[in-house]
C-alpha cells in the first residue's frame, strides 16, 4: 500500500521561494510514477510536475517549468518541489500522487495514490 504525506505549505509574498516534500512509503519510485498537482479555489487539479515510473524522466507544465523543479532524495523516499518566484496564481493546495501507470502522467485521473494535500498561499 503506498502512502503519501506533503508537508511545507506556507503562506508567502510574491517573489518568494518554497519547498514542499512528499513522504513516500511502500513500493513507490521503483513501481510507480510520482507526481504533483495543484487545485485552486473553485479550479480544477492540475498537473505541476511528475516523475516516470522508475524516476528516469521529468516533467512540468508550462506555466511552472521555468520557476518549478522536481527532485528526490537518494533513498527514493522523499519527493520534492522546489518553487521560486511564486506569485498569486499559484496559490493552490498542493498534492502529490502516485501512478501505477508508465511514462509521465499528466492526468488527475491516472494516479492510484494521493496524499492530503498542504496549503500554499501566496499574497503581499
Amino acid at each position: 500500500q503506498v502512502q503519501l504525506r506533503e508537508s511545507g505549505g506556507d503562506s508567502v509574498e510574491p517573489g518568494d521561494s518554497l519547498t514542499l516534500s512528499c513522504a513516500a512509503s511502500g513500493p513507490t519510485f521503483s513501481s510507480h510514477g510520482l507526481g504533483w498537482f495543484r487545485q485552486g479555489p473553485g479550479k480544477e487539479r492540475e498537473f505541476v510536475c511528475a516523475f516516470s515510473w522508475g524516476a528516469t524522466t521529468t516533467h512540468c507544465a508550462d506555466s511552472v517549468k521555468d520557476r518549478f523543479t522536481i527532485s528526490k532524495d537518494r533513498d527514493s523516499t522523499t519527493m520534492y518541489l522546489q518553487m521560486k518566484n511564486l506569485n498569486a496564481e499559484d496559490s493552490a493546495v498542493y498534492y502529490c500522487a502516485a501512478s501505477r501507470q508508465y511514462g509521465i502522467r499528466l492526468s488527475w485521473r491516472d494516479y492510484n495514490y494521493w496524499g492530503q494535500g498542504t496549503q500554499v498561499f501566496v499574497s503581499s
